[in-house]
This record gives C-alpha cells, structure tokens and sequence, in this order.
C-alpha cells in the first residue's frame, strides 16, 4: 500500500495517524439526502457508522447514487443517507493489509445505501472492504475509475475470460458516453479491440473516437422494440451498460461463440429475448454485479486497472465537481444526460 508519512501536511510520527483518526472531533461537510430533501451540510464523527476512518480525498458519481439520493429509487435504506458508493483517500487507522497513512479505495458492499459513504470528508468502513491503492494510479483517477470504471473492467475481464480476444472482431459498447461505457471503451481500445460505441447522443461522437472506438453508430439502431430474434452477425462480442430491448437487439446480432458481458438497466430491467441466440449460435450471457466481488478479487482487477486496463484517455473521462454541485449532478445521471465521469473533490 502507498504510505504517506513523508507527503508535506500530513503525521510523520508513529502513532500519529491513531492521533489523528481519534480526533475527528469537529463537525465535518457531507451531502446527505432523504426524506428531507438534499443537502450539504455537517456531521460529526458520532453519526458515522462504526469502521475503521478515512479521510476523503475524491468520491465519484454513479448511477445508482442518483437512485439513493431519491427516495422513489428504494435503494437507500437508512434516512438521512450520505449517497456515494465510491470513495478514495487516506486510511486513519490500521488494518490487518494496509497501515494508517496508506492511500486506500473503498466501494460497493453497503456504502452509501446502508451505511454513510463517499460524500462526506470523512469516513468509517468495515476493515475488509479496504482496497490498498495500486501502483499506477492517483487517489483522483481511481475515482475517475469508481464503481462504474471497476464495472467496465470486469466486463473487459469477462469477455477475455470467454475467449473474446482482439483478433475476434469487432466488440460493441452500448450506452457508451456513460461511465461504464466510456470507460469500457477506453480500456478495449487500449488492449487493442476494433470498439464499435453505440450512443444517443451524437455530438459526442469525436470525443468517443478521441477514447479509441473505430466506429459511432446511433442507438436507434438497437433500441427499436419487436427486432428479430437473430439477426446479421456483427460483433464477436459486446458490453453492454443498457439492458431491456436493447440487449436483447445486441444479442440478436452477436457472431457465434461469442459473449455479452451486461451491467446495466437504463434501458429497462426485462429482457424480450428468445433462446435462439444461444442455443443456436452459442452466445453467452455474461452477468457483471460489482457490489459483493469477495475482496481478493476485487484487488486483483484494481491491479490490473492501474496497468493494462488504464486507458490512454483517463484523464478526459473525469471532470471535477464539489459537493455543492452535486443535486444538479444527481438529477442530470438519473435523466441520462451525463457524459463522462463526475469526480466530487473533497478536499482542497
């Protein structure tokens, strides 16, 4: 883990990170949401949940913080929450894998549905589900990354793992000015994949070609309801971040033996698929959850998303955002007009 004893500002004494996770004593900014409407506002340390501490550096806007910020999203299940299932910073206390000063990721699990998360300065997590920083990355990029970047490797991961390799052909990302899309296009583009991206949103086309893809086609072409049940092969594989009739149009054009790794439900939650894909052509459906990865896992594909899996384009991705912007953020995600990845800056 990435140790921060010599970094300027920070405790450069033994002990002196106990010292400074016990004296969190101060009331502290957070954007909490509920019942009572969204706010920025302070807590104290008394309102965290019990854990280990954490003092946020970057948190990151995913879709399903839209979902927990809205009380029709039946996501959270405490009120008031603070939403962020992302969160990067600076371990206060020590854990069996990484000592207090270590630069640490935390995501998924509970965070942010059930227990506060990543939109607030500081934090309390369970010990195990700490990720040590990996080598290659900041603090910023990771959550540049996120959930929604952890996702997209996953997908990539999966679709290697399925023998969907570089020489296949062509691999198709749906949703692809998103977080998982974007990102998925950046990592495939990176490994040498033909990307084709599928978006609504056209004037975004040169930015999806400045991430890697080789080709932009429009969504309609995949969202029109009643499509055949198989269709002209096309792509020797895809992720896909949208679901419902979308998905299902995907699965309809994919070349035999090849594989949809799937994540999303902008598009719907039911799948108006026959079996004919994969009783026919061998196509494999390949279901991506990010939220309870057992932690070995989960370090692993982080390794690999600060190697490999980094996209050339990182950077471009992500824009910066406070805690103050973070209502207009939330309600633009749920409505689909988000590009790209918001990364909440905690501190100054």
């Amino acid at each position: 883990a990435r140790h921060l004893t010599e970094r300027p500002g920070y405790p450069n004494e033994a002990g002196t990170w106990h010292d400074r996770a016990m004296s969190i004593v101060s009331n502290f900014r957070a954007f909490v949401a509920g019942t009572g409407g969204r706010r920025v506002t302070t807590l104290t340390p008394d309102e965290l949940p019990d854990g280990v501490a954490v003092e946020v550096h970057w948190s990151s806007v995913n879709y399903k913080d839209g979902l927990a910020a809205t009380p029709t999203g039946k996501v959270a299940r405490i009120d008031p929450i603070v939403p962020g299932v992302d969160l990067a910073g600076v371990l206060l206390d020590d854990t069996p894998d990484a000592p207090a000063g270590s630069e640490v990721i935390v995501h998924g699990y509970d965070l942010g549905v059930a227990r506060h998360g990543g939109f607030a300065e500081y934090a309390r997590v369970p010990a195990e589900w700490v990720v040590p920083l990996p080598t290659g990355l900041t603090l910023r990029e990771a959550m540049v990354f996120g959930t929604a970047g952890y996702t997209a490797a996953q997908s990539v991961i999966a679709l290697e793992e399925h023998g969907v390799t570089p020489g296949s052909g062509p691999v198709l990302v749906t949703g692809a000015t998103g977080g998982v899309g974007s990102t998925a296009v950046g990592m495939l583009a990176r490994l040498g994949y033909e990307v084709v991206a599928s978006t609504g949103k056209p004037a975004e086309a040169d930015w999806l070609r400045e991430l890697g893809a080789a080709d932009v086609i429009d969504r309609a072409e995949l969202s029109t309801e009643g499509g055949r049940p198989l269709d002209s092969m096309r792509w020797a594989g895809a992720v896909d971040c949208v679901g419902g009739t979308t998905l299902a149009n995907v699965l309809a054009r994919i070349q035999y033996g090849g594989s949809v790794a799937a994540s999303g439900l902008t598009g719907g939650n039911s799948l108006p698929v026959t079996v004919l894909p994969f009783i026919l052509r061998g196509v494999n459906l390949l279901g991506i959850d990010s939220v309870q990865v057992p932690i070995e896992r989960r370090r692993a594909v982080w390794a690999r998303m600060g190697a490999d899996l980094k996209p050339a384009g990182l950077d471009a991705i992500g824009h910066d955002i406070t805690l103050a912007d973070l209502d207009a953020v939330l309600t633009a995600i749920l409505a689909g007009q988000a590009t790209g990845r918001s990364v909440v800056a905690l501190r100054p």
